[in-house]
């Protein structure tokens, strides 16, 4: 969710499992108090929040220092994902998640898990190696400080890329929870344009794959495909590890929430 969604978090309330984690974004609209306003309603509404931390957009530290103590006084600093963040120059000092990371002060605002990002199709910015190398190198550095680690993904169409890329994680001795970024129920137009802006791949093949035609962009559609197929993959392989999903909200947090609960009770 975003600083201005809270309506829809409180449409959605009732349809959503105590406990679970919600994702609160760090855009450039938006300022602390919406930030810290979104927290605090995910916290009291019974849920998990975990508050983005976009290293591009601090201006300095004691811009990092500032959100962190607004956030610890809502007591929404145990979970947070660091992320690396859109502008092209960084607005202060930190140009990585992992500079953040590296400034050892999550730890004195009581956080105790970080979720760092993972990319099965690539960056559309950064080379491939590069995206590795930052990967085992956050892993690490939270591995030293005693913060537990979560790869959150971005989100996917297709189980191939996902499949090969978590082989590839566990190749490399992370261990960490995995989760993976899921398109939840949209519209086909709305989904294929955030594909196309993520560098996602979605060309006619795999979008058919998922359940839905280029040839008839005014429909919507949901994951259940993906989901379905992707479960029955990851039961074949042990090795895998820790893995659950986390649904981008593309249409909305009920609606997203609607279709688990829908999915979860045709399965049982």
């Amino acid at each position: 969710m975003t600083g201005k969604d809270v309506p829809g978090l409180e449409e959605a309330q009732s349809v959503i499992p105590a406990g679970t984690k919600i994702n609160v974004t760090f855009l450039g609209n938006e300022d602390l108090d919406m930030r810290v306003a979104a927290a605090k309603a995910v916290k009291d509404m019974g849920f998990v929040p975990v508050p983005h931390i976009s290293a591009r957009r601090l201006a300095s530290r004691a811009q990092l220092e500032e959100f962190l103590g607004r956030l610890q006084e809502v007591g929404a600093t145990e979970h947070v994902f660091v992320v690396g963040g859109d502008p092209a120059e960084p607005e202060g000092p930190y140009g990585s998640s992992f500079d953040v990371i590296h400034t050892g002060l999550l730890l004195d605002y009581g956080v105790r898990e970080v979720s760092i990002a993972g990319y099965p199709e690539g960056h559309p910015d950064i080379a491939s190696d590069v995206l590795w190398k930052h990967l085992e190198d956050k892993s690490a550095a939270l591995s030293e400080q005693g913060l537990d680690a979560v790869i959150l993904t971005q989100f996917a169409f297709d189980t191939d890329p996902v499949l090969a890329w978590i082989d590839q994680v566990r190749q490399r001795g992370i261990a960490s929870q995995i989760r993976i970024g899921t398109p939840g129920p949209a519209g086909i137009k709305r989904l294929l344009g955030f594909a196309r802006r993520f560098g996602i791949g979605a060309n006619a093949m795999i979008v058919k794959k998922y359940g839905f035609s280029l040839t008839n962009l005014m429909g919507t559609a949901g994951p259940d495909t993906f989901v379905t197929d992707l479960s029955a993959l990851l039961a074949e392989d042990p090795a895998s590890g820790p893995v659950k999903l986390h649904f981008y909200t593309f249409g909305g947090l009920k609606a997203t929430s609607d279709w688990a609960n829908s999915f979860i009770a045709a399965r049982s």
